[in-house]
């Protein structure tokens, strides 16, 4: 852990707004959209990855609703409200806990609604009538305070994530969910604030009912920045942490801020968001001093490794972006039918760019998101077995350092040798996909696949440090073939004169590799000097 005089104590796994400012941890201060927000509409909803802090999020807003006006002293929110009345509260959560059964979702809305009853001195409610239950208390806290409820629900979605593969069992937690939520319609005229979070979209009317008054916030520029750390936020108030990385990594403040900005930035969440980091990457970052992948670390939601699986996702195309209409990302999970919508709503895509028409630029927002993306997808590509793709990669990646190509391809051609065997998997781009994701993971490396030059792409470009390979592939071709399209196409041109770091031309290679159908491995390859 980095520690100097002065550094800002991060909230590191902290999501509760009280026990943070308690304990004077850093706070990146977004009260000032908390009033605009709860002073513009009455019912909303917004949409965000995990650990980007929606749970922090409606925890400030617990606190606001419960006139907690000492925890915002110095916060935008103490010179905007000068009333801070006392609401009663309803914290819905769904986090926390593991959706298999029917019987997890039961418990959970029943220990929620016993405690109310609780507090508000109602006999316990009969298992199953959600909705009557819930109205009571919501009835009874009006009553009781002569002041508008407030429900507040953070993660509603996890029921239905965790059940994604089973939909019958999602259909039936479907419907208990919207017999607990039916009072948000009914009650509206005595609700002073309704606020819903979760990472994904799903219909309204599956879980919602009637609510046709939500407010959609996950998409408006005026909310982009609601969750996360901007740019300007981060320059603005972490030099001394960013200081103390770079001196730990050996770069500089510029280059610390750049190592930053590669590996956890380029969010957006709408057509002129602000460059958004990922938080929890961020923070950990500046606490440890280290550039690793702490969110992607923390696991790939089953579903997406199960969709990872089902589809043929070109992790190619992610990485080169690729255009979008809003209505393939921003619409809901449920009925999508490729993976777009789940991979944006839970944050391995994100808006890159806009064009004319109404259209968007989708891609990998970082180097996190990407590295550890690529990662996930080796086992659909290669083996399941991680450790053995992992052996692999780093003797490849050392040959690669060494200058050994002949030894790195030996290497390849005895780990495609090892894959089990999938006539479905056999083609050109299989293994064109493959070996991305080879070269891809052989950080520190710049891979770059279907490079254009003016006659053409090249399959795939490995820029190391003192040297440029160009591959050219041919399934069941001769590596002749590949080596005159190459020079045909004029693929090594774009790199001629490019220097190394110490300032000295960097050596040009091109190869010429042909992959054998009937073995399923290189079957053989040419390199010559450029």
């Amino acid at each position: 852990m980095v520690f100097m005089e002065g550094l800002k104590r991060f909230p590191i796994g902290v999501q509760d707004f009280a026990r943070l400012r308690r304990d004077k941890r850093y706070y990146v201060d977004k009260t000032n959209l908390v009033y605009k927000m709860t002073h513009s509409s009455d019912y909303c909803f917004l949409s965000r990855p995990r650990r980007f802090g929606k749970s922090l999020l409606v925890s400030t807003l617990k606190c606001y609703f419960e006139g907690r006006k000492d925890l915002f002293e110095g916060l935008a929110m103490e010179r905007l409200e000068t009333e801070w009345r006392q609401y009663p509260v309803f914290l819905v959560s769904f986090a926390g806990n593991k959706y298999t059964c029917m019987e997890d979702l039961s418990d959970t809305l029943d220990y929620m609604l016993s405690e109310w009853e609780k507090a508000y001195g109602l006999a316990p409610g009969k298992l199953g009538a959600w909705g009557v239950r819930f109205e009571r208390v919501i009835t009874a806290a009006h009553e009781q305070t002569g002041m508008e409820p407030v429900v507040l629900v953070d993660e509603y979605d996890a029921p239905l994530l965790d059940t994604m593969d089973d939909p019958d069992l999602q259909l039936r937690l479907k419907q208990e969910m919207r017999k607990f939520f039916s009072p948000l319609k009914d009650k509206g005229g005595i609700l002073r604030f309704v606020f819903l979070t979760g990472i994904t979209k799903f219909s309204q009317l599956s879980i919602f009912s009637e609510l046709n008054n939500l407010k959609i916030m996950t998409m408006d520029d005026d909310y982009a920045a609601i969750c996360g750390i901007t740019k300007e936020e981060l320059l603005a108030q972490m030099q001394p942490e960013i200081q103390a990385l770079a001196d730990k990594q050996g770069l500089g403040y510029d280059g610390a801020v750049e190592a930053l900005a590669r590996k956890y930035d380029g969010y957006h969440f709408s057509k002129n968001s602000p460059d958004v980091y990922n938080p929890f990457s961020l923070i950990n970052s500046l606490s440890d001093g280290e550039l690793t992948n702490y969110w992607f670390a923390t696991g790939t939601p089953t579903i997406l490794t199960k969709l990872i699986g089902k589809h043929k996702i070109d992790p190619v195309t992610f990485d080169r972006g690729f255009e979008a209409t809003q209505d393939m990302f921003d619409v809901p999970a449920e009925t999508a039918t490729n993976p777009v919508p789940l991979l944006y709503q839970s944050g391995y895509l994100t808006i890159k760019g806009t064009k004319k028409g109404g259209r968007f630029i989708l891609g990998y927002p970082n180097e996190e998101v990407r590295d550890g993306f690529n990662k996930s997808l080796m086992p659909c590509y290669a083996t399941e077995d991680v450790v053995t793709n992992d052996t692999f990669l780093m003797k490849f990646s050392d040959a690669l350092e060494d200058g050994d190509l002949e030894l790195a391809l030996t290497l390849m051609k005895a780990f495609l040798s090892s894959i089990p065997y999938n006539a479905e998997r056999q083609d050109e781009n299989h293994y064109k996909t493959l070996f991305y994701l080879i070269a891809r993971l052989c950080t520190p490396f710049v891979v770059r696949t279907e490079e254009a030059s003016a006659a053409g792409r090249s399959d795939v470009v490995v820029e190391a440090e003192h040297a440029v390979y160009v591959f050219e592939f041919k399934l069941d071709g001769t590596v002749d073939e590949a080596l005159e399209q190459i020079d045909g196409k004029g693929y090594l041109i774009p790199y001629l004169g490019r220097t190394g770091a110490d300032g000295k031309p960097k050596a040009l290679h091109k190869v010429g590799v042909n992959f054998d159908g009937a073995t399923r491995t290189l079957g053989g390859w040419k390199v010559r000097e450029g």
